[in-house]
């Protein structure tokens, strides 16, 4: 009961409202507030008066553009980066070797003998113009079907007008045509361009141009020869490519031995077989005992450059990345080189990146709030930016092409591009990879890793072996590898690694907010207190003024809203309503009181006196009211 009385009073003091009209409640509200500025408005006289009033609306004002831009700030979620050093023994990092080449020539020769052809023709003729110079017509007739799904053409820019564009093997050019592209290409007024279609013989083409025909043909044999190397099957590519035991011949880890077993295998299309030492997938990643060249890993890799293919690898060497364990390698984004005939030592410094997630950045843990499928999960890698623009731009191109390239992992269910199946595909991968819209529909969809490590590294080199000691160890290590008392390696084909902490202190670029609620909190309080010199309990007095206007506003409403209904009812009822009095007057007589005990029912007519004639009882029900009526008086 006492919780009942409590709600009805809480209720009659809700529709009674503050009790103050606006007017009162603003007095009330300046002569009692502890804000500098409104009591002096209701004090003072009409000029002070005027002048307060504006002073205290001018800073009211200042504080909430103030406030305004202290908001702005804080939601802007700004970071401070900050650099800490610290020391402590290390993981020694992931370190993946590879070749240059990515298979041996001798074992792909068979795939790539009417490419070669195709390309040794072409280059005579471009170097020999001169119609009869060149001697393929004295060899075997060239299979010109793989050269017109993607040709070399010559470009002809000496009229800008007018270019000529000329096949290099096309037969149906005119002799004037031909004559004129080639003494234009004598005076070097040519561009050689590849040409893609997106299907052979149609007239929707494209040409890349290139200043160099050397840059020419090698982005042509490319193309040709991922064409012909992406139906290859994943196993055959793997026997064609460096063995781990062909390719390390020695390995060293601190004052342990260690050989090609320690390394772990994985296929890379860029490079063929590629080798990686501390992977961390199988075992727990190595640490490292102490700084310098005496703690770390030392290798000794033959490259085998005598069996490298001519057309496609330009470059000699061995290409090598460090990186965090179980994160799959970019070696052609991040890789290094290192070169033949030479040592190489790598000083390693680590950075360690520690940024802080949303709001502050659009960063990701785990890629698990990527959008794009991460096409390198299959290697069971952690989750990269790289990976996730690769997979990206091959989900487009599987979308686009109707076919994945040849370079980046696939998902279940499709198949490489070739020319056989797919004869537009290098039009569609040309016209996809120069697009900025779907490269940037990548760039916006992929993340960086909120913690990240990278290796800086320090290079330095020296030929190795020297002269006067090579010929033993060139004995020793061909010895060893082919077990033949003939030196079966060179400097040409020889490489030398060192790869070392230069030191075990370690910088930490971590994120911090920038601004935080404590800030802001200070800081609106601080320009509140400036301005108006109020505080916190200011802010609740105008916010209790503000819930009274509601409350008297609410009631206004309610109240006008009564009035309205009342002036409607009126309008549709002009006469005043009957009261209390004669509504009990007019229910009398119309005859539902209680009758007396022994009086006549009064809806029965009183019966006649002898000798009268018969009542007209029509009237009667007519007129009740005069019959009725001396009765209800006397009552």
């Amino acid at each position: 009961m006492n919780l009942k009385k409590y709600f009805v009073r809480a209720l009659h003091r809700l529709q009674k409202g503050p009790g103050y009209t606006y007017k009162e409640l603003l007095v009330w509200y300046c002569d009692n507030t502890n804000t500098h500025g409104p009591k002096r408005i209701i004090k003072e006289g009409p000029k002070k008066k005027f002048i307060w009033f504006f002073l205290t609306l001018l800073f009211a004002s200042l504080v909430f553009w103030q406030w305004g831009i202290l908001i702005n700030t804080y939601l802007s979620y700004n970071v401070t980066s900050s650099l800490s050093i610290g020391f402590k023994t290390m993981k020694f990092p992931a370190v993946t070797v590879c070749n240059a080449n990515p298979f041996k020539y001798s074992e792909v020769k068979h795939l790539l003998k009417e490419l070669d052809r195709l390309i040794e023709a072409a280059l005579e003729r471009i170097l020999q113009p001169v119609p009869g110079n060149s001697s393929e017509n004295a060899s075997t007739p060239l299979d010109l079907e793989l050269w017109h799904q993607i040709p070399l053409v010559l470009i002809d820019e000496h009229d800008k007008d007018n270019p000529i564009i000329l096949d290099i093997f096309e037969s149906n050019q005119t002799t004037a045509d031909n004559q004129t592209a080639m003494e234009n290409q004598t005076a070097k007024k040519y561009k050689l361009a590849v040409k893609l279609c997106s299907h052979q013989g149609s007239d929707n083409c494209t040409y890349r141009n290139f200043t160099s025909a050397a840059q020419a043909v090698t982005e042509w044999y490319i193309l040709q020869s991922t064409s012909i190397l992406s139906k290859v099957p994943l196993q055959e590519r793997i026997r064609m490519g460096y063995q781990a035991e062909d390719m390390i011949l020695a390995c060293l880890y601190g004052a342990e031995p260690c050989n090609y077993k320690n390394f772990t295998q994985i296929y890379h299309p860029d490079h063929g077989n590629c080798y990686i030492f501390n992977w961390g997938m199988d075992k727990e990643a190595l640490n490292s005992s102490n700084p310098g060249a005496e703690f770390g890993l030392k290798l000794i890799l033959d490259i085998s450059q005598q069996d490298y293919i001519p057309y496609l690898s330009s470059a000699a060497g061995a290409r090598l990345m460090l990186h965090q364990q179980k994160s799959f390698p970019f070696l052609k984004d991040q890789g290094i080189y290192a070169m033949a005939g030479t040592e190489t030592s790598i000083g390693v410094l680590v950075d360690e990146l520690e940024r802080m997630g949303y709001p502050y950045s659009d960063c990701t843990m785990n890629g698990s709030d990527v959008p794009v499928k991460n096409l390198y999960s299959q290697y069971n890698t952690s989750y990269s930016i790289q990976a996730c623009l690769r997979s990206c731009f091959q989900n487009h191109m599987i979308e686009i092409c109707g076919c994945g390239h040849y370079m980046f992992p696939l998902p279940e269910g499709v198949n490489y591009c070739n020319n056989e199946d797919n004869p537009g595909w290098a039009y569609c991968y040309s016209s996809l990879r120069s697009s900025i819209r779907h490269r940037q529909i990548c760039i916006d969809s992929c993340k960086e890793t909120c913690n990240d490590t990278q290796y800086k590294m320090t290079i330095s080199m020296a030929d190795w072996p020297s002269e006067a000691s090579e010929d033993w160890i060139f004995h020793i290590l061909s010895y060893e590898r082919d077990m033949s008392t003939n030196v079966t390696l060179d400097r040409n084909g020889i490489i030398k690694l060192n790869i070392y902490f230069q030191e075990y202190n370690y910088r930490t670029i971590s994120e911090s907010a920038a601004t935080t609620i404590v800030w802001l909190l200070s800081s609106l309080g601080g320009q509140f207190g400036f301005w108006m010199g109020g505080s916190v309990l200011c802010l609740i007095e105008f916010g209790e003024i503000i819930i009274d206007s509601l409350w008297i506003t609410v009631i206004n409403v309610i109240s006008w809203c009564k009035g309205l209904k009342q002036k409607r009812a009126q309008a549709r009822y002009p006469d005043a309503p009957p009261t209390v009095s004669e509504l009990v007057e007019a229910h009398t007589n119309l005859g539902f009181q209680h009758e007396e005990p022994g009086a006549l029912p009064r809806d029965e007519p009183l019966p006649p006196e002898p000798g009268t004639p018969p009542p007209n009882y029509d009237s009667l029900r007519v007129q009740p009211l005069d019959v009725l009526g001396p009765d209800s008086d006397a009552e």
